[in-house]
């Protein structure tokens, strides 16, 4: 058969699926000619702006009836495919979506991404009163979770916060309307979801989910302490749900326990003897809990003090500080305490990993920051605050002409920047004063 053979057929196949499908026909005389694509090779068909088109990615042709302008046409018939998926998702809301399964739909909703949840809180009542239902819980309980967020707050106005999520490598900017206004409340340690925060007079202690704004003020503690203290948080089990413990220490060797479950502050006796105080606590290292022990890190000598919330037995550990050390701080990665630092040599400033051996009680080097992002730190006076849970550290680091924000992966060892955080206001943030590392978790209430 020969070309032009194949070009009537092909014509008349048109004619007939414009006929099938109430589209205009090429017969009519009051139309105006389009302009065609022929595929020779394949019969499938698909409509265009200006009429139907025959694809083919090898040998296309084109044939041209008559040069004009293309005539007005509806929406619809301009998009076919969105009106048919209009059309489409009308009957899935009959029909399907009437009848979908309670239990189906909840885990579902449990595998949407963590910061869909603050849109998905407002689509109804009934949506809102699925975070409070016990088989929601479960299915959300049954979805792994890659990476924590991290809760930050800026030097530049310190009542003010910002969440960012790693995975979608996203800022988020919210407010809790329960802290108190007038006082500046700074988080201290989390777990389970649930952030703790201790007011800058060291009075009183919070609880908040940021994500729900499920909010809990503690009893006072049984005696003040005006000096700083270092905080720690640890679950009884596997979620908040089931309890949390709130463990504070002083310098001088004075702790209390809070347990959620009885609502007050405890005190487990007398601080060891073994334990030379006054201690000198690292209040810029965050204390990180791994199975029923809390550490906290301190200087003076050099080395960790756990605390097991199972016995309330106290520990320390007497572990040399790598050299030419200055800012560090505790981290936690696979059950295994690990160490952040900031080592600065002959005006070469640079971010070190380390792990501690259980067997030798010593640091060992596991990784460092690339060799080209050092060199943005030479000669450079730099600080750094470090951030981190479950092996994903976020890190400022920060000098007079430099802010830089990272985050560090220990499972794959990858380093990568943070996008720049704009402030309500427009404003860049670019370093962090304090702040925690969380696990979000919409399910857990305070």
């Amino acid at each position: 058969m020969d070309g032009a053979a194949v070009l009537r057929q092909l014509v008349g196949q048109i004619q007939e699926l414009c006929e099938l499908y109430g589209s205009p026909s090429l017969d009519y005389p009051h139309l105006n000619p389009r302009l065609y694509m022929v595929e020779l090779n394949n019969s499938s068909l698909e409509y265009d702006f200006c009429g139907l088109i025959m694809e083919d990615n090898s040998d296309q042709k084109m044939v041209e009836v008559n040069k004009s302008l293309p005539c007005k046409r509806s929406r619809r018939e301009k998009n076919p495919a969105k009106a048919l998926a209009l059309t489409s998702t009308d009957f899935m809301d009959q029909q399907i979506w009437k009848d979908f399964p309670e239990d189906l739909f909840e885990a579902v909703i449990a595998r949407l991404p963590i910061d869909s949840f603050f849109r998905f809180r407002t689509v109804c009542r009934k949506w809102n009163s699925l975070l409070t239902s016990h088989s929601f819980s479960q299915h959300f309980a049954e979805v792994p979770r890659s990476h924590p967020w991290f809760y930050t707050v800026t030097p530049e106005n310190i009542s003010s916060a910002a969440m960012y999520d790693p995975s979608s490598r996203k800022w988020h900017h919210f407010s809790i309307p329960f802290l108190p206004a007038k006082t500046i409340i700074l988080p201290v340690a989390s777990a389970g979801g649930l952030i703790c925060f201790l007011d800058l007079g060291h009075k009183n202690f919070y609880v908040c989910n940021p994500l729900t704004n499920s909010f809990k003020e503690l009893p006072p503690r049984s005696f003040r302490v005006w000096s700083r203290v270092a905080v720690g948080m640890i679950l009884n089990g596997t979620t908040a749900n089931n309890g949390y413990k709130i463990v504070w220490l002083g310098c001088n060797g004075d702790h209390e326990i809070y347990d959620s479950l009885q609502n007050r502050w405890t005190r487990d006796g007398a601080f060891p003897s073994s334990i030379k105080l006054p201690l000198s606590l690292n209040f810029r290292s965050q204390t990180v809990s791994i199975g029923n022990s809390l550490y906290f890190m301190h200087a003076e000598p050099d080395g960790i003090l756990s605390y097991d919330v199972a016995n309330g037995a106290w520990k320390q550990f007497i572990i040399p500080s790598p050299s030419h050390l200055t800012d560090y701080t505790l981290a936690e990665y696979g059950g295994q305490v690990m160490l952040v630092g900031l080592v600065t040599k002959n005006a070469v400033t640079c971010v070190y990993i380390w792990e501690l051996q259980k067997m030798t009680f010593l640091w060992k080097e596991v990784d460092r920051m690339p060799n080209i992002w050092c060199l943005e730190l030479y000669g450079k006076h730099v600080r750094m605050t470090c951030l981190g849970n479950r092996g994903l550290l976020m890190l400022s680091l920060r000098s007079r002409r430099m802010n830089r924000l990272v985050t560090y992966n220990m499972s794959n060892k990858e380093w990568q920047r943070v996008p720049e955080c704009l402030l309500p206001h427009g404003r860049k943030r670019q370093s962090i004063a304090c702040g925690t590392a969380f696990d979000p978790c919409p399910t857990a209430f305070a």
